[in-house]
């Protein structure tokens, strides 16, 4: 205290000084057992009890007649669909064994069918090497995924007659492997048209910012199958006939302008998150424009916006679908086509290729999502910290 002696400080400070030891707290909830955290969280209030209960019920109720139809009562091995036929069989899942191939080649031909299984193996290969994190060399990933790849990509799929693979008409392809081409040429071709986009819209330049404002409401205010039909019916008459785009790439430039729409709202939403501090201090370190954004401002914003990019991504993998509204057979339609075939006629045989259908989205679009929370937690170490 002021106008106190300075001899006196020290001991008064020390009466304040704990002789005994505090006694213990109780643990944390997450530290009370695995019994403990279930009833906090299910069982914390009546209005809790309450809904655990009736979800305890709800599924008790469904539970068992689906996993009778799904794996007690399903159809595992038959050379038909007679024994689908029978009175209480569940799944056919004879069904789904003896039509995978063409679920997953369509009707590419048989001889051939190696070249799908290559390119798969080495798009899966690459998407690996980019989203190991900490693996060597991911801008040689990088650079072969997005400019290697594509065109080893079409000269095996399409063929080479001077490298002695036949050309194979994109008609006759289908199935998965369709699926996964639509959905990675979207993916891929939608986030730096997005990026581009959300900056367009933001620039000062009045003429640039209108152009991708306008672009960008009109692709949001129509629903994706007119911009399908339009680019299939379209995109021909702005290039002369010889130079006309095979049937399956107009589908494919139409999903990506469709998704790079969203995804430039995406990402301007990430961009109006960043302090202006952030503008003023690299302007301060004498960084031009460029570099500002490339190491300072989209880092940033794209980490911000990761829920709604991944978000974005799996929306437009389930909307491949839609393409076989103009007559690309993927997955889907495979499925559709092959539940006609009068050898595997049952009741259950429709209902058994959509829940295949099911599962096949939903393990890739869960895949993504769990990716993007372990990006996520990864990213946000160091500012958590």
């Amino acid at each position: 205290m002021p106008g106190e002696p300075l001899s006196a400080t020290p001991a008064r400070a020390a009466a304040f000084v704990r002789q005994d030891p505090a006694p213990a707290c109780p643990p944390p909830p997450s530290g009370q057992g695995v019994f403990a955290a279930i009833g906090d969280n299910l069982f914390g209030g009546w209005r809790s009890s309450m809904m655990t209960i009736a979800a305890l019920a709800l599924l008790g109720l469904a539970l068992p007649p689906l996993l009778r139809f799904l794996i007690f009562d399903a159809v595992w091995s038959a050379p038909d669909g007679e024994l689908c036929r029978a009175p209480g069989a569940g799944a056919c899942w004879a069904f789904i064994a003896r039509k995978l191939p063409y679920f997953a080649y369509g009707s590419y031909p048989i001889g051939q069918r190696w070249r799908v299984d290559l390119t798969l193996a080495f798009g899966a290969a690459l998407i690996v090497w980019l989203l190991w994190l900490d693996a060597p060399g991911r801008r040689l990933a990088a650079f072969l995924f997005f400019f290697a790849y594509p065109i080893l990509s079409f000269l095996l799929l399409h063929g080479a007659p001077s490298f002695g693979l036949p050309t194979i008409d994109s008609d006759l392809w289908g199935g998965i492997f369709v699926s996964l081409l639509v959905a990675t040429v979207g993916i891929v071709a939608s986030l730096p048209l997005g990026i581009l986009l959300a900056l367009g819209r933001r620039s000062s330049l009045p003429v640039l910012s209108l152009a991708c404002a306008g672009f960008i409401e009109c692709v949001r205010g129509v629903p994706m199958i007119t911009v399908l039909f339009m680019a299939n019916t379209m995109l021909p008459l702005f290039v002369p006939e010889s130079l006309a785009p095979d049937r399956l790439i107009r589908p494919l430039i139409g999903v990506a302008l469709f998704a790079s729409a969203y995804m430039a709202e995406v990402v301007r939403g990430g961009l109006q998150a960043i302090p202006k501090g952030q503008f003023e201090g690299a302007q301060a370190l004498g960084l031009r424009a460029l570099p500002t954004l490339r190491f300072i401002i989209l880092p940033q914003a794209l980490r911000h916006v990761i829920p709604g990019i991944v978000n974005t991504f799996i929306g437009l993998f389930k909307d491949t679908t839609l393409v076989a509204i103009v007559g690309i057979f993927d997955f889907l339609r495979t499925v559709d086509s092959a539940r006609l075939d009068p050898v595997w006629a049952g009741p259950t045989i429709s209902a058994t290729g959509y829940v295949f259908a099911a599962l096949f989205y939903f393990v890739f679009c869960f895949s993504m999502s769990r990716y993007s929370l372990f990006v996520e937690r990864r990213l946000s170490r160091g500012r958590d910290r």
